[in-house]
C-alpha cells in the first residue's frame, strides 16, 4: 500500500499546492504590477526623495546669528557629488530658507512660498520640462520643507515603492497566504469528495453482488468517462460470469441423468468386487455433480434473513451422515453446549456446508477413529477427525476450488471451498487446526 501511495501521489495534495502556488504567484504579480504602475503615477523623484530628505535634514542647522546654514556632512557631500544637477531649497515654517544649486527660472517665483507647502509633485505643465517635488522633513531645528529637483529618473523607483509600501503588502500576504493554504485544500477536497466516495464503493463491490454499478451523479465530467468505462467493464464481466454459471449449472444437471442411468444399470449387474468399484466411481461422479451445483448456487445471492438453529442443523447432518461414516470405519459423536444457537442465515446452505465438513472428514480421516461434530453457543460449528491431518503449507490452499492435498484422492476438491464460500456469505470465516493426531475445521458465524 505504501509503495502504491509513493507511485500515485494524492490528487487532492497536487491540486491544492499547485492552486495555492498559482494564487500566490498571482498575488505577487499584482503587487509587482501595482508597484510598476505607481512608478508611472508618482513623481520620478520618488527614488531619490528619501535620500535627499535624510541628507538635508542631517546637514541643516542655524549659525550663531540664527540664520539657516548647511554643514558639509558626508551624506550631503556624497549626494551632491553623485548628482551634479541636484538643486534644492530648504525653508522653515517661519519663512527662512536657503538653497543649493541653480534653481530653474520656472520655479524661482515659488521659492519664497516653499514654507507654505507640506508636500507637492510639480510636473506636466505646458513648457515646463523640469520636475520638482516638495517634501516635509523633521530636523533638529524643527520642521523643514524642501523643494528639490534635477534628479528625475535616477535610482530604482520600483524598489523604493516596495520599501515604502511593505506594511501594506506584508499585511496582505500575512492574511492571504494562510487563508490560501488552508482554504484551497478544503475546497479541492470537497470538489473531489464524490470521487473518493465512488472509489470506496468500487473497492466494496463483490463478485456475487450482481447489478452493482458506480453512480455517475455528482462526478466531475472529466472523471465521469472513467466511471462509465468501469461500469461497462462490470457489465461485460457479469455477462461472461452469467454465461459460465449457466454452463456449469446446465452441465451439472445434464450429468445427473446419465450418472443415474449408469448407476441403475450397475446395480442390476451381478454381485462382485467390480460392481462395487463401479458403484463407488459412479457415486463419486454423482457427488461431484452435486458439488458443482452447490458451488454455483452458493455464488448466487441467498436469503440470509431466516432465523436458523445451528444446533438443530448440525444434529440433523450428523444423523443423516452417521451411517456413511460408520460404514467407512469411523465412530461418530455430536456435542452441543446449548439447547439452541440462533443465527440469521440460509438453513439449506448451512446444512450443505456442515455436510461437506463431515464428508471431508470421512474422505480424509484414514478410515479410523472418531469424527466429532460440535456446535457451541458462540456460533462455532466444528468437525474434527483423527486422521493424518493437513500439512501447514496446504492449509490455506485447501479452500481453493478443485485443490486436493493428495492428487489421486477420491474428493473433487470442492468441499472445503463450498464451506468457505457459504460461511463468508453469512459474515463468518473458516479456520483449520491440524496436527499429527488429526484435523479440526471450524466455521465461525
Amino acid at each position: 500500500m505504501s509503495a502504491g501511495r509513493r507511485s500515485n501521489p494524492s490528487l487532492q495534495w497536487r491540486l491544492s499546492w499547485k492552486l495555492s502556488l498559482v494564487i500566490t504567484v498571482v498575488i505577487a504579480a499584482v503587487i509587482l504590477g501595482l508597484s510598476v504602475y505607481a512608478t508611472m503615477v508618482l513623481s520620478p523623484n520618488i527614488a531619490m526623495e528619501q535620500e535627499v530628505k535624510s541628507a538635508v535634514a542631517g546637514a541643516i542647522e542655524r549659525n550663531r546669528q540664527g540664520q539657516l546654514a548647511l554643514k558639509q556632512t558626508p551624506a550631503l557631500r556624497s549626494l551632491i557629488e553623485r548628482n551634479e544637477g541636484l538643486w534644492f531649497v530648504a525653508a522653515t515654517t517661519d519663512g527662512a530658507s536657503l538653497s543649493h544649486g541653480t534653481v530653474p527660472a520656472t520655479y524661482a517665483a515659488i521659492v519664497p512660498l516653499v514654507h507654505l507647502f507640506h508636500s507637492a509633485d510639480i510636473r506636466g505643465a505646458s513648457g515646463v520640462s523640469e520636475i520638482a517635488s516638495v517634501e516635509d522633513v523633521a530636523t533638529p531645528i524643527g520642521e523643514v520643507r524642501i523643494l528639490f529637483g534635477g534628479i528625475a529618473g535616477k535610482g530604482w523607483p520600483v524598489l523604493t515603492i516596495f520599501k515604502e509600501a511593505y506594511p501594506i503588502y506584508l499585511s496582505l500576504l500575512a492574511i492571504a497566504l494562510p487563508a490560501i493554504f488552508l482554504a484551497v485544500p478544503q475546497i479541492v477536497g470537497r470538489a473531489i469528495a464524490r470521487v473518493s466516495d465512488v472509489a470506496d464503493m468500487a473497492s466494496q463491490i463483490e463478485p456475487e453482488w450482481r447489478g452493482d454499478r458506480l453512480p455517475v451523479a455528482g462526478i466531475p465530467k472529466e472523471v465521469a468517462p472513467l466511471v462509465i468505462a468501469f461500469n461497462g467493464a462490470l457489465d461485460r464481466i457479469e455477462n461472461e460470469f452469467r454465461k459460465r454459471r449457466r454452463f456449469l449449472i446446465d452441465a451439472a444437471h445434464e450429468l445427473r441423468t446419465p450418472i443415474a442411468i449408469v448407476q441403475t444399470r450397475i446395480e442390476g449387474m451381478c454381485e462382485g468386487q467390480e460392481r462395487r468399484r463401479l458403484l463407488e466411481d459412479v457415486a463419486r461422479l454423482a457427488r461431484m455433480a452435486e458439488q458443482l451445483l452447490d458451488f454455483e448456487r452458493g455464488s448466487q445471492t441467498a436469503d440470509l434473513d431466516e432465523t436458523v438453529d445451528l444446533i438443530d442443523i448440525a444434529r440433523a447432518a450428523v444423523a443423516d451422515l452417521a451411517p456413511l461414516a460408520i460404514a467407512a470405519g469411523y465412530e461418530m459423536s455430536f456435542h452441543g453446549d446449548a439447547m439452541r444457537v440462533e443465527r440469521k442465515g440460509d438453513s439449506s446452505a448451512l446444512r450443505r456446508a456442515i455436510d461437506n465438513l463431515i464428508r471431508n472428514a470421512i474422505d480424509h480421516g484414514d478410515g479410523h477413529g472418531t469424527i466429532t461434530v460440535s456446535a457451541v453457543a458462540n456460533g462455532e460449528v466444528s468437525v474434527s477427525d483423527e486422521g493424518p491431518g493437513i500439512p501447514a503449507d496446504h492449509q490455506e490452499l485447501v479452500f481453493e476450488p478443485f485443490y486436493r492435498v493428495v492428487p489421486n484422492s477420491l474428493g473433487a476438491g470442492l468441499g472445503l471451498s463450498l464451506v468457505k464460500q457459504i460461511t463468508e456469505k453469512h459474515g463468518g470465516h473458516v479456520s483449520i487446526e491440524s496436527g499429527s493426531n488429526g484435523a479440526k475445521v471450524t466455521m465461525r458465524l
